[in-house]
């Protein structure tokens, strides 16, 4: 959106969340890593955010990007997609262009997009263009940029591709075309499942290198010094996110269609799955280690988005890890300096505001978990107060090192 508007077009944003388009109208922003001084600024350029469906008749094109969650049985939810496909599809009209952005399996766009696009008898590829093109961006890195990250694009008709790179090369530095629409589907999930297996093969290996005695972050760091053939991850607590935990299993969904069983996809989640679990245990021992228990004892969790340096709370282990401290008896708490409130979600509820971290509170509570490494916390002040720590991002452990960083999930008195 921003982008858009930033090299000329008028942008419209519709959004069923009234809250959401009463901040961006008031030039204001709900995401951290997104300032207002942006949405101000495209607010007095003509950026405009609305609830009213039928203004979609005023725009050229149309981009869809909605939620693509996962049921209670790990089955792709598309509500979101039909739901907001149905809205729209009143006042389509011809010469558009839609693009659906949202992750989800192959064949989706032609399933669930294009009947329903052709409904009122707009013939895609002729009167109206059908394209998908994934959303690709990595909020809290400042190395990258919308512009600067390629765009992945597929159309369901050769028309439809072309539309659709006229579209996004006024935006993206670089357009990658692909054969159609499954394609470019696919081509998504298999960023976010390489990821997935990834981080789970390096799960597992730290339980084993733990067993061992070895310092799996160090080894990983010794590793990324080989310059071809590797490619470092590194363990954590469990997978959060919009994507990574959630789109493999749109993949593992879709391939039962076919007769077909995603070993590596299923073994990855259930092994990422696993990790608060374990974190959990690390805790236990700790604390033992001590002389407590972990019941009756009070608990300190840092960070609770689901990556470094940004406030997005969406599948994030640090919440499944206080779930599972507090089902064990323990007073759980929280410091987290980008979400100050703990915030309403859909499936996880604590009545919590971030702790301050001083010495004299770090050193009140019984133990000390680090969940997520954001740049914000003194790890010298942690390091000196917590009475017991357990780092499940080897952001501790990492000093003095020579290579990348490293960490591992360790325990001291």
């Amino acid at each position: 959106m921003l982008r858009y508007n930033a090299i000329g077009f008028r942008v419209l944003g519709i959004d069923i969340d009234e809250s959401k388009v009463s901040k961006l109208n008031a030039g204001k922003s709900y995401i951290e890593h997104i300032p207002a001084e942006k949405i101000a600024a495209a607010r007095e350029s003509g950026f405009e955010a609305t609830t009213n469906f039928s203004r979609i008749s005023e725009c050229d094109s149309v981009i869809l990007c909605v939620p693509t969650p996962l049921n209670k049985y790990r089955e792709p939810d598309m509500s979101f997609v039909i739901n907001t496909t149905d809205a729209l599809k009143p006042y389509l009209r011809a010469g558009q262009v839609v693009s659906l952005e949202s992750t989800t399996y192959p064949g989706t766009t032609e399933e669930e997009l294009l009947p329903r696009v052709e409904e009122g008898g707009l013939v895609v590829g002729k009167d109206i263009f059908l394209v998908y093109s994934p959303e690709r961006e990595d909020p809290g890195n400042p190395d990258f940029e919308t512009r600067t990250i390629p765009k992945v694009i597929g159309g369901h008709t050769p028309a439809c591709l072309e539309v659709g790179e006229a579209l996004y090369e006024q935006a993206i530095d670089q357009v990658v075309p692909v054969s159609s629409t499954k394609a470019a589907e696919m081509t998504k999930l298999l960023e976010n499942i390489h990821r997935a297996v990834n981080i789970g093969l390096v799960n597992e290996m730290k339980v084993v290198a733990d067993r061992m005695g070895i310092d799996i972050f160090e080894v990983v760091d010794a590793a990324a010094t080989k310059p071809f053939g590797f490619t470092p991850y590194y363990p954590g607590p469990g997978l959060g996110g919009h994507c990574i935990p959630i789109d493999p299993f749109y993949l593992t969904w879709k391939a039962r269609e076919y007769g077909l069983h995603t070993r590596f996809i299923e073994l990855s989640g259930e092994v990422n799955r696993a990790m608060p679990a374990y974190v959990l245990s690390k805790l236990m021992d700790g604390l033992n280690d001590s002389g407590k228990s972990l019941k009756g004892s009070r608990v300190l969790v840092l960070g609770i988005a689901y990556k470094k340096n940004v406030d997005d709370m969406r599948e994030s282990p640090s919440v499944e890890l206080m779930e599972l401290i507090e089902a064990k008896g323990a007073v759980v708490a929280y410091s987290d300096p980008h979400v100050p409130v703990f915030p309403k979600m859909r499936e996880h509820h604590f009545e919590l505001s971030s702790e301050p971290m001083t010495a004299e509170n770090i050193a009140s509570f019984d133990a000390v978990v680090l969940a997520t490494d954001h740049d914000k916390f003194d790890y010298e002040l942690i390091k000196q107060h917590a009475r017991v720590l357990v780092d499940s991002r080897g952001q501790i452990s990492r000093t003095g090192r020579k290579y990348h960083q490293g960490l591992k999930p360790h325990s001291r008195r």
